[in-house]
């Protein structure tokens, strides 16, 4: 999820911009920009409270990580997906972070904000870029474990990546999907041949949603394009043709053999736990899951008994309640291994990128910064996800090394939730 009173920032900025609830029609999302003193003036006191923002961190693992985009069939039924891989190396240009306008047009509408907002962030954030080689070759040679990734509400596949660059770096395949039920900030596709031959992109913005059954619905859909990823993945992992429509230099025939195909896991953040559990209750092939600050109004009650898979929770201290732990609690069954650690400080945007992106005032503000560092936060969530996955992947690595944080037992951490709650956890 994306911080529901973000136009607080510009408030500050001399209430120079009139934030309204924006509907589709109202704008051209990648037209009409004006010049104006105003528009300057917002400019030049976000680049300068930003000047000092952390970088989105590489990963600290032995490989060279390198990333590209996937995109399989047309219309909004096509799966598609940013990867994240261990790589060559060489000549690469960095990755763009947020490639394409229209993102920051479905922030801005996401956030309820005037669409101007869209043309700021795009100015502030549109040549991020990420320390990972862009279409750089597959390290080939061996056979990596998969995890598939799933991003939150109002994100889209790009903003998970000091996640996904950090497993890379330590020997994983990423595929962080980018949802198409009307939950990510905006998404695109072509409705055919020709239009991907010329580039013509048919975009989707996120929609508002309040009910149950509608977030049923998502959840449900969102497992489906979880294990779309993952079929198509293994199509190419067999060596069965299968056509990446995206433009890009990437060949998708070099992945042939360099899936494990036995250590495959899936991982998502917020509205991406809910369909991390989701997604477990229905495909056996994902052998564990982890999921990030869950939040679990999505599910339907059925699904808590159907995950016989050992699930990891890792949460921050400020966006559980006693009602989420509630729902969390349920999946605990005899047997089965389920983990809870709380990461002090922290706050539900420590697990994106945005964290990184942000100066010290405007991140606290927008609460996309905790009390605890950012790296600090990121780097406990990475590798307690590492220990997690060596242990139920079977994987001959050293990352047992961070069993420990498993179990919560660093001064950063809560074993457990720190949410009070009646209902008693069996371990």
């Amino acid at each position: 999820m994306l911080p529901h009173k973000v136009h607080s920032l510009f408030c500050l900025c001399g209430c120079l911009i009139l934030v309204h609830t924006l509907e589709w029609q109202d704008v051209n999302p990648v037209a009409h920009v004006k010049s104006s003193a105003w528009f300057n003036k917002i400019q030049t006191v976000l680049a300068a409270e930003n000047s000092g923002l952390t970088k989105i961190p590489s990963g600290d693992g032995p490989y060279s990580v390198g990333c590209t985009d996937l995109m399989f069939d047309y219309t909004e039924t096509s799966t598609f997906m940013r990867l994240y891989y261990p790589s060559q190396g060489g000549d690469h240009s960095e990755t763009v972070w947020i490639p394409n306008e229209e993102y920051f047009f479905g922030l801005s509408k996401f956030l309820g904000s005037h669409w101007m907002i869209s043309k700021i962030l795009n100015l502030l954030y549109g040549s991020v870029t990420i320390p990972a080689a862009w279409n750089s070759p597959l390290r080939t040679g061996e056979k990596y474990p998969l995890v598939v990734f799933s991003h939150g509400l109002g994100a889209f596949r790009t903003l998970y990546s000091a996640i996904g660059m950090d497993l890379a770096s330590h020997g994983f395949i990423v595929a962080t999907v980018e949802h198409r039920d009307e939950s990510a900030s905006a998404t695109y596709y072509f409705q055919n041949e020709s239009a991907a031959e010329i580039g013509s992109t048919s975009w989707i913005y996120v929609k508002k949603k309040e009910g149950h059954l509608e977030r049923n619905i998502q959840v449900r859909q969102r497992a489906m394009e979880c294990s779309q990823v993952l079929n198509f993945i293994l199509d190419i992992d067999h060596g069965k043709p299968v056509k990446n429509i995206l433009d890009v230099e990437f060949d998708v025939k070099q992945m042939k053999g360099s899936v494990d195909r036995n250590k495959i896991a899936i991982i998502g953040h917020s509205f991406g736990g809910a369909t991390v559990m989701q997604t477990l209750s229905e495909d056996q092939r994902f052998r564990c899951g982890i999921a990030l600050d869950a939040w679990m109004y999505p599910l339907g009650d059925e699904v808590y008994t159907r995950i016989p898979q050992p699930l990891f929770f890792i949460n921050s201290e400020s966006f559980q309640t006693r009602e989420n732990i509630e729902k969390i609690k349920k999946s605990y069954l005899p047997g089965k291994e389920r983990k809870i650690i709380t990461i002090k400080g922290s706050v539900h945007h420590n697990f994106d990128d945005f964290t990184f992106v942000t100066g010290k005032i405007i991140g606290k503000l927008l609460i996309l910064k905790g009390n605890i560092d950012s790296n600090i936060a990121i780097n406990l969530t990475n590798k307690a996800s590492l220990a997690f996955l060596q242990k139920h992947l079977g994987l001959q690595k050293d990352f047992d090394q961070w069993n420990y944080l498993i179990e919560g037992e660093d001064e950063n951490l809560i074993p457990g939730t720190n949410v009070n709650t009646t209902t008693k956890i069996y371990f």
